[in-house]
């Protein structure tokens, strides 16, 4: 049967395919919508803190006229509350408050000035900030500060961030 070949079924797919697999990454790691690379990062959760931090940081966006990502991480609860076990193990809880978070946010006049987007995380706040700077090149993470007892017992965010990002980090009071 020199000289014969057999055809390829029409329906067979490629299981890897390096080259796509490579482009996925490169899309992945670049899919940050480019009008806010170097942005102002905030993170912001519902409270008095966080909205002061809110307001310096489209303050800060206007004047240097650039987008503003603000970023709400989810709660993480150890499994140590419910299981009684040892080890340090984390659960994500779902958190609706995002959505809500959303629905305020798009119906402020005060956010009209500029552009704005919303990113939800789960994990620890002062990573998922940083990784959200890193992603969209921030020029900056504005914080609130952490008044209370439960920040000076477990450190405040804005303390932990301070310590730990690679780029500046403004905490209003």
């Amino acid at each position: 049967m020199a000289g014969h070949e057999i055809p390829e079924p029409a329906d067979r797919k490629q299981v890897a395919d390096p080259l796509s697999d490579l482009q996925a990454a490169e899309e992945s790691c670049h899919s940050c919508d480019p009008a806010f690379q170097h942005g102002v990062v905030v993170g912001f959760d519902g409270s008095t803190s966080s909205e002061r931090a809110l307001a310096y940081a489209i303050g800060m966006a206007c004047r240097s006229g650039s987008g503003l990502i603000i970023v709400h991480v989810a709660n993480r609860l150890p499994t140590t509350v419910w299981a009684g076990c040892e080890p340090p193990v984390f659960v994500d809880v779902p958190d609706h408050r995002t959505e809500v978070l959303g629905l305020e946010l798009a119906c402020a006049d005060y956010l009209s000035e500029v552009p704005w987007i919303l990113v939800e995380r789960g994990g620890d706040i002062c990573h998922e900030l940083e990784e959200v700077g890193r992603e969209y090149s921030a020029d900056a993470i504005v914080v609130g500060s952490t008044h209370g007892i439960v920040g000076r017992i477990f450190g405040s965010v804005a303390g932990r961030l301070a310590r730990r990002a690679q780029r500046p980090v403004i905490v209003i009071p």
